[in-house]
């Protein structure tokens, strides 16, 4: 015999699991638990008999051979059972410890055990009759509440669509998810509700209720959620005394406190928002002092409005013109300034204020603008506070003060919706310090190390940013990173100067600097052993592995003057200097100074975009602002196997006739960081499909033919070819990945697209040789040795190259351009210029003729040695004479 089990007290999740799991394997018979919650019991009363689950009662008396458990990972006793019977566990809950080995144990994280049941029955589409419908979907809408708890999953979403197209009814849903309160339970909620205490614990609110009650009856847990309703908490917990020992109950109603952790300490278990517990003690006070004292460790800390704010804010004088305000809210995309006065807020000036000011033609100053006050909050302030302050006073802008009344920064409406929705990612939440030490060498991390000490020193904000920690999540690492200071790059980099040595330039309008360490690595190297964390050997310090220069940059914002252009920047926080990055993966820091080692900062949804694998830009206008990110999504789109999200790929598809409008070099410099990927093929492919290729250019064009020979560029040429020429600082691969790539177009056109992507001038001569040989390779495939050698040496060495990459080895002119470069092109005739004046030739054009035709018979095997050279010297004499 095999049977399906499930918890005692078992909810709709429970039952619908036992339905759902016979469904999948009708050789199972699902059992009914001894006790169930009174709206379960209520609904098998009256639907019961039409559902195949058995009382153990009436089971067959055989053995047990088998066992499928489901929403729980204990498992309950049953007659003819042994202790080591198979075991196969579907659940939905956290994994427990001190699970038989021998078990199967399949756990998945989504709202309900019953949506992971329901898979198999989906793809197989097995028939429903709409009350067994209506039970799964139970199952699924009481432990997701109704699809609200943060625990749902899109697959469970998903599995009640299919149910309701299945003829889930919902007013069944309604009468027996929610039922009404027995005289029993109404008396229980009575006591609980008179025995209740609230704390205030790290910004939530914790309520536990007890009550010492006899002979009770009925389920606890519709009378916790009554209650927890009732008391509007964060959290609920409730102890009642029942035959057993002390039943815990808890609900929770944000994620600030997980429930199911504390059951779980208990004994118990279930979700964060709701779980419960049987504590077998009868000392109902010894564990309400023993529940308070576990509940703070399951707390999640608030988050603050230091944790959300930008620092620096800029800020308005009283007298400052409608006009100049108006300027910056356009520059900077601000909707409103503080106005400040001897260093204390008066007032906010908004943008709506000034738009009416000037459309009545009034310049007036701030101060006859704004909304006078001091709306301010503290960085130790609750999100929740900052939310009351906002929905009192209509400010979306909020200035932040310290305990003197100095305005420090500033947190907006954006910044608390943001931090509102679900799953937010802050800053604090993530340390990256092991990751980080793990993956530099020890000479780069000494010096990251020196950098952040430094840094500290002169009370600066330190960050490393950008792609370094976006390869760092993904286990890419990379030896290379950028510095970004909150504060003053130029000043942190004359520190580490009069420290260490080596030589500064600064770019005092950007406020950047470039440390330089090429002449100074030996000494440098000894001088980090100092900052090596605890267990490394100084030893281990390698000066190869310091980088020739250091890079260090102010924190910055920036905005574009009109599409396309290059940015004009200004100094900012570390958050604006992340907004004006490309892509949200691209927006991550790791904060290195102090006490704050190694924490990730996440303003713009970088760490969830990574999970899920998406390209998502800032704002709408991004494609706007630089057309050549369009290229750069694409880039890291095949890099990592990600996808550009819709809204993402809609913008670029509106924007992508910009394109035509970007310099030509700054277009090139893309395509050249393509040309290095190793998906670089699937890369111009994308931009193919996108319409991005005929955006740059008409002509520029991709297909199978194309990807074949530009896959060939890292072919390495043989000894016979000899040093290839190219335009300095170009690699061979990228003058042979435009080469292969353009080659079967007509010259005309090759050259129009280099010259669009203003491309060096030696560039475009071997592209535009390689075409007008491609061009003529019927001809040189049929031709004598002298014709493929005179014709290729009229364009650059690498022409020919390119052609011979492009050929299949089995074509002949393969053979014959290998031929050509290791004999014909060096075969030349032994007669001189200098032989023929003195046979008396008048010197002229006639030279050049003779020594071609000598050229040519010695390549086509008309001569072989001198002699027969002579006698045809003497036969083109006579034919010129």
């Amino acid at each position: 015999m095999r049977v399906i089990l499930t918890h005692d007290n078992a909810d709709f999740d429970a039952i619908a699991s036992l339905l759902a799991a016979h469904l999948g394997d009708e050789r199972y018979i699902p059992v009914l638990p001894p006790r169930v919650n009174r709206n379960v019991r209520a609904f098998l009363t009256l639907y019961g008999a039409e559902l195949p689950l058995h009382p153990a009662e009436d089971l067959p008396d055989e053995p047990v051979e088998a066992v499928l458990l489901v929403d729980t990972q204990t498992l309950p006793s049953l007659r003819n059972m042994s202790p080591e019977v198979p075991v196969r566990v579907i659940d939905h809950h956290a994994a427990k410890a001190r699970l038989k080995p021998h078990w199967q144990v399949y756990l998945e994280p989504v709202g309900a055990t019953v949506t992971l049941l329901l898979a198999p029955l989906q793809e197989r589409d097995v028939a429903l009759t709409p009350l067994q419908a209506t039970l799964l979907l139970l199952g699924i809408y009481e432990d997701t509440g109704s699809l609200t708890y943060p625990s749902t999953t899109p697959r469970d979403v998903r599995a009640a669509a299919y149910l309701l197209e299945r003829g889930a009814d919902l007013q069944l849903l309604a009468d027996y998810l929610f039922p009404p309160l027995t005289p029993q339970q109404r008396m229980l909620y009575d006591i609980l509700l008179a025995n209740t205490e609230a704390r205030r614990l790290q910004g939530a609110t914790v309520a536990v209720a007890h009550a010492r009650v006899e002979g009770l009856t009925d389920e606890v847990a519709s009378v916790a959620h009554k209650l927890r309703d009732t008391l509007e908490t964060d959290a609920l917990f409730i102890l009642v005394t029942v035959p057993g020992g002390i039943q815990l109950v808890g609900r929770a109603t944000s994620e600030r406190v997980d429930v199911g952790s504390v059951a779980r300490h208990f004994g118990g278990g279930g979700h964060p928002r709701a779980a419960a517990a049987l504590v077998k003690s009868r000392d109902l006070e010894a564990v309400r002092r023993q529940l308070w004292e576990v509940i703070p460790r399951y707390v999640r800390p608030g988050l603050t409005v230091g944790q959300i704010m930008s620092r620096g804010p800029q800020v308005l004088a009283p007298d400052t013109p409608a006009r100049e305000a108006a300027h910056l809210m356009q520059t900077f995309g601000y909707e409103g300034y503080p106005v400040v006065q001897d260093g204390k807020v008066t007032g906010l000036l908004t943008r709506r204020a000034v738009d009416r000011a000037l459309a009545h033609g009034l310049n007036l100053p701030a101060r006859r603008l704004m909304e006078a006050g001091s709306v301010t909050v503290r960085p130790e302030d609750s999100i929740e506070t900052l939310q009351q302050i906002m929905t009192d006073t209509g400010w979306g802008q909020v200035p932040v003060v310290d305990e003197t009344g100095r305005i420090i920064g500033i947190v907006t409406r954006t910044d608390l919706i943001k931090t509102l929705a679900p799953r937010p990612r802050l800053p604090g939440r993530l340390n990256l310090a092991a990751r980080l030490e793990a993956s530099l060498p020890p000479a780069r991390l000494a010096l990251l190390r020196a950098v952040a000490a430094l840094a500290e020193a002169q009370h600066f904000a330190l960050y490393i940013v950008g792609g370094f920690v976006r390869d760092l999540l993904l286990e890419r690492p990379s030896p290379d990173f950028d510095l970004v200071v909150e504060g003053n790059a130029i000043a942190l980099g004359r520190a580490l100067q009069k420290r260490f040595g080596g030589r500064l330039t600064t770019h005092r309008r950007f406020g950047t600097a470039k440390w330089h360490l090429e002449d100074i690595r030996e000494d440098l190297a000894q001088a980090l052993e100092e900052y090596l964390p605890a267990g490394v050997r100084p030893t281990s310090l390698d000066p190869a592995d310091l980088p020739a220069a250091l890079d260090l940059v102010t924190a910055r914002t920036e905005f574009y003057a009109h599409p396309t252009a290059l940015p004009t920047v200004a100094k900012g926080s570390i958050k604006l200097d992340l907004h004006r990055r490309d892509f949200t993966i691209n927006t991550l820091a790791i904060r290195l100074d102090g006490r704050h080692y190694g924490e990730v900062h996440d303003y713009w949804g970088g760490l969830d975009d990574l999970r899920k694998g998406v390209i998502r830009v800032l704002h709408s206008l991004s494609f706007v602002d630089d057309p050549t990110r369009m290229l750069r999504a694409v880039r890291f789109e095949q890099r990592f196997g990600f996808t550009i999200e819709p809204r993402t790929l809609q913008l670029l598809q509106e924007a992508r006739d910009l394109l035509d409008r970007v310099s030509g070099d700054r277009v090139r410099h893309e395509l050249e960081a393509m040309f290095r990927e190793e998906r670089a093929e699937a890369m111009l492919d994308r931009l193919r499909q996108l319409g991005l290729l005929s955006a740059i250019h008409p002509r520029l064009f991709w297909d199978a033919g194309a990807a074949r020979r530009f896959a060939r560029r890292h072919t390495p040429p043989e000894d016979s070819w000899g040093d290839l020429p190219r335009p300095r600082r170009m690699p061979l691969p990228i003058v042979l990945g435009y080469t292969l790539w353009l080659m079967v177009l007509p010259p005309k056109e090759v050259e129009a697209i280099l010259r669009r992507l203003l491309a060096p001038k030696r560039l475009l001569d071997i592209a535009v040789g390689a075409a007008t040989l491609w061009a003529q390779r019927e001809a040189l495939r049929a031709g004598r040795p002298s014709k493929v050698t005179m014709t290729c040496e009229t364009y650059p060495l690498t022409s020919s190259y390119a052609l011979y990459l492009a050929c299949p080895e089995e074509d002949p002119l393969h053979e014959k351009l290998a031929r050509f470069a290791a004999e014909w092109r060096h075969v030349c005739p032994t007669v001189t210029g200098d032989d023929l004046r003195r046979l008396g030739l008048p010197p002229g054009p006639v030279y050049k003729r003779i020594l071609r035709r000598l050229r040519a018979a010695w390549l086509d095997g008309e001569v072989r040695h001198l002699e027969e050279e002579h006698a045809f010297l003497d036969r083109l004499l006579a034919e010129v004479a």
